[in-house]
């Protein structure tokens, strides 16, 4: 069976407009074709796309709309053709000198665009953090190096069609990094929260592996759709839904009340905002990332000057030609040990006359005789 052409949709910014026209909010007109509110944002934003009977829905619901905005526009008035008068005759005007063109509005400077891209989502991604970790430092540090990696980045993230996922996945990545463990403030346990459900929630919450807990707070929590939640935490969308489920399983046997998919969107919500959370300002964490690349920088050019003095070094001091190894010594056996001089014994008195009274010349020479 083949499918027909998909659905024409208008632009993004279009359907924003034709949304806020008919007086609509993202939640009801999400109510209305029967998704998310979250997904409403994304096809808003163009991060997205619907796809099969969404894509019918959405489609028609903005056209029902425009066709309401033009049956709501005022018709244009008939108006008579003016009689034709005597053309006048036509009169040198003064050229008039070019004045200043009006002023555009102002672009944002980067600070600024960074400062305002912070104070749109450092709040929410700190109390999402914490919900990964359970704990309240880690996750505003989590968040704040992520900004300051972003800042880093800045040309990078600002080109970006969703800067504040490019922030999310660097914070939750170092919020779920196994080197956390080893940090001495993660020895200190951090008071939990004073609300018992709160509390049983959290601790339910770590207990789940940390991709299916990624997995649970991105789609359950944030709101993102399944393929998103997939793009976001670097899996396939089958492998995303199995993880998602077996998360809501295992929070499920412990806390019947949050089966409902729904429930537990309203609960992490409340979890998420009945901890006081508060991130640094803006400017303290632009400079704190300035400082951390001067160090990082610095620490680059050292190291390079001291790996170039050591070669330099080694170089200088290299043997020029080949010179042979020695062969380790070795120790000489049966060699009689060596005594001490003194006086010779009989024996070798005897032999001593003898060598001298014999002839040294060696024996007579043979002469040869015929017999």
């Amino acid at each position: 069976m083949t499918r027909g052409p998909a659905t024409p949709l208008p632009p993004p910014r279009e359907r924003r407009r034709l949304r806020e026209s008919a007086a609509l909010t993202q939640p009801q007109l999400a109510t209305r074709v029967g998704v998310a509110p979250a997904t409403v944002r994304a096809w808003e934003s163009g991060r997205t796309t619907p796809r099969g009977r969404k894509r019918e829905a959405y489609a028609k619901l903005l056209k029902t709309l425009a066709e309401e905005e033009a049956a709501r526009a005022p018709e244009p008035e008939p108006t008579l053709a003016p009689e034709p008068e005597p053309e006048p005759q036509p009169q040198p005007q003064p050229v008039a000198a070019p004045g200043p063109a009006a002023p555009g509005p102002a672009a944002l400077t980067p600070a600024q665009a960074f400062d305002a891209l912070y104070a749109f989502g450092a709040p929410a991604l700190v109390r999402q953090t914490f919900l990964l970790t359970g704990r309240r430092e880690q996750a505003r540090e989590s968040v704040e190096r992520a900004f300051q990696a972003a800042w880093e980045h800045w040309p990078e993230v600002a080109r970006d069609r969703d800067p504040v996922g490019w922030v999310r996945a660097t914070a939750y990545e170092y919020a779920l990094s196994p080197w956390q463990r080893f940090r001495p403030r993660h020895r200190h346990p951090e008071p939990p929260p004073a609300d018992p459900g709160d509390r049983t929630l959290l601790n339910t919450l770590l207990r789940l592996p940390a991709r299916h807990r990624r997995t649970l707070v991105l789609y359950d929590g944030v709101g993102l759709d399944l393929p998103e939640t997939a793009a976001e935490t670097e899996a396939s969308t089958p492998a995303a839904a199995n993880r998602l489920l077996h998360a809501r399983e295992a929070v499920a046997a412990r806390l019947p009340a949050l089966a409902d998919p729904q429930v537990l969107h309203r609960r992490l919500a409340e979890l998420a905002s009945n901890e006081r959370l508060r991130a640094a300002e803006p400017p303290t964490v632009r400079r704190g990332g300035e400082r951390r690349a001067r160090l990082r920088t610095r620490a680059a050019i050292a190291f390079t000057v001291a790996l170039i003095g050591t070669t330099a070094l080694t170089v200088r001091t290299a043997p020029t030609h080949y010179e042979p190894p020695v062969s380790p010594g070795q120790a000489v056996r049966g060699v009689p040990h060596r005594v001490a001089p003194g006086a010779l014994s009989d024996e070798e008195l005897e032999l001593r006359q003898k060598l001298r009274d014999q002839v040294q010349d060696g024996p007579e020479r043979l002469l040869p005789r015929l017999e």
